[in-house]
């Protein structure tokens, strides 16, 4: 296609009016105004003498081929659909983990409670005084709980981590 346009009559075509309308500015504007204009007048001869206007037309060329393949294909845009779903297969299958990871840590503290409920505190290492200090007590011990509430205490609590009251 590139062959089929007599290239050489259009780029001096271009490059003459754009000559005459630099003389044009340079009288009206000033003569850097004309000089910038003459400028920009010689690129399309120099584009056609150098053979750079070869390859900006078939990098435009492919260019333009590859967007309206990419526009126009139903191919690509079912290959887009089907990213569109990989993604949103990511997503949900991100949700549905981490939802599974919380449940999975909140079992796991409610084994660990039942396991230290099972094997009661235990014991620390004697203080200075020889007697051993227990964990999570204050120095000074409160007045003795009878048997009995210590057990409703271990049910009650039983009771409200399954959401009975």
């Amino acid at each position: 296609m590139f062959g089929q346009i007599p290239w050489l009559a259009l780029c001096a075509g271009v490059t003459l009016t754009g000559l005459v309308l630099s003389f044009l500015a340079f009288r009206r504007r000033g003569v850097a105004a004309g000089m910038r204009m003459a400028a920009w007048a010689l690129l399309p001869l120099a584009a056609y003498l150098t053979g750079a206007l070869q390859a900006l037309w078939t990098i435009g060329a492919t260019v333009v081929g590859f967007v309206t393949s990419l526009v126009f294909n139903p191919l690509v845009w079912a290959g887009v659909a089907v990213a569109g779903v990989s993604v949103v297969l990511f997503v949900a299958s991100g949700v549905l983990r981490g939802r599974a990871l919380s449940r999975d840590g909140e079992s796991r503290k409610g084994r660990k409670g039942r396991q230290d409920a099972a094997t009661g505190p235990a014991e620390a290492p004697p203080v200075a005084g020889g007697r051993p200090a227990q964990a999570g007590k204050p120095a000074v011990e409160a007045p003795a709980k009878r048997k009995s509430d210590d057990d409703f205490s271990d049910i009650e609590d039983i009771l409200r981590r399954r959401g009975i009251k």
